[in-house]
């Protein structure tokens, strides 16, 4: 697993996919905070906060972390390698958890640099480091796992199609939706007292929670559950070929 890991990992680092991925994301945050004028400009919003950063990211991954992960298993199923993969003496689960963590790992290489940008707004605050840490780490640890969450969304759209559009695509709708799309459904009011529950199932609920700065077991279980189920669909969805 290890080496499957390692060559994952490599492919991405060995290409331009990697570079491009973490330079966008950083390029597009950069701009937003520290150039365009915006409600999210640091200069322009007089206090030394990050908030703009936690609020633009999860959209950028919205689009960046499908092109990471939409060729995980799109190519190997068009190329015609997945049966080769798939008979290796490794478990379905072992090759999807490194692709995921390979996925994951490129994520967490996009996330680090930004650390710049938490340096320059501590240097900036009068007095200096006058900065809400909690709150900063809490929203640190929740854009992990929102990101670590639409990781196992990609991998798991792309499992089902040999097409690398349509596994981006899906990825980004499926994103899409279990970011905001419960959020939208529980605006409509339409369900009475399981509203709240609906709202709760939605990603974005659970991200605002932590960027409070407050790090609650229910997020934690709602994160690792939502990447199980979709790593458990992946996992199933590589099983049905075999039927």
């Amino acid at each position: 697993m290890i080496t499957l890991l390692k060559k994952e990992v490599n492919g991405f680092l060995n290409s331009l996919i990697g570079y491009i991925v973490i330079t966008v994301f950083l390029l597009i945050n950069g701009l937003f905070l520290w150039v365009f004028a915006s409600d999210f400009n640091i200069l322009d919003f007089g206090y030394a906060s990050l908030e703009g950063l936690f609020m633009i990211a999860p959209f950028v991954f919205l689009f960046l972390i499908p092109a990471i992960t939409m060729r995980s298993f799109a190519d190997e199923n068009r190329s015609g390698t997945i049966e080769m993969l798939l008979t290796k003496p490794l478990t379905d689960l072992q090759i999807i958890l490194s692709k995921y963590f390979a996925g994951l790992l490129l994520v967490t290489f996009s996330l680090v640099p930004t650390l710049i940008y938490f340096y320059s707004v501590y240097q900036l605050g009068l007095p200096k480091g006058n900065i809400d840490m909690g709150g900063m780490w809490g929203s640190y640890i929740g854009l992990f796992f929102l990101g670590a969450s639409f990781a196992g969304i990609g991998i798991f759209s792309s499992s089902l199609t040999n097409n690398v559009i349509i596994s981006f695509i899906l990825a980004v709708f499926l994103s899409l939706f279990f970011y905001v799309g419960f959020d939208f459904i529980h605006s409509l009011e339409l369900f009475g007292p399981v509203d709240l529950l609906i709202k709760s199932m939605g990603i974005n609920t659970h991200y605002i929670s932590m960027s409070r700065g407050v790090v609650d077991t229910r997020d934690l279980i709602y994160f690792t559950g939502l990447i199980s189920f979709f790593i458990l669909l992946t996992k199933l969805s590589l099983e049905s070929r075999k039927w």
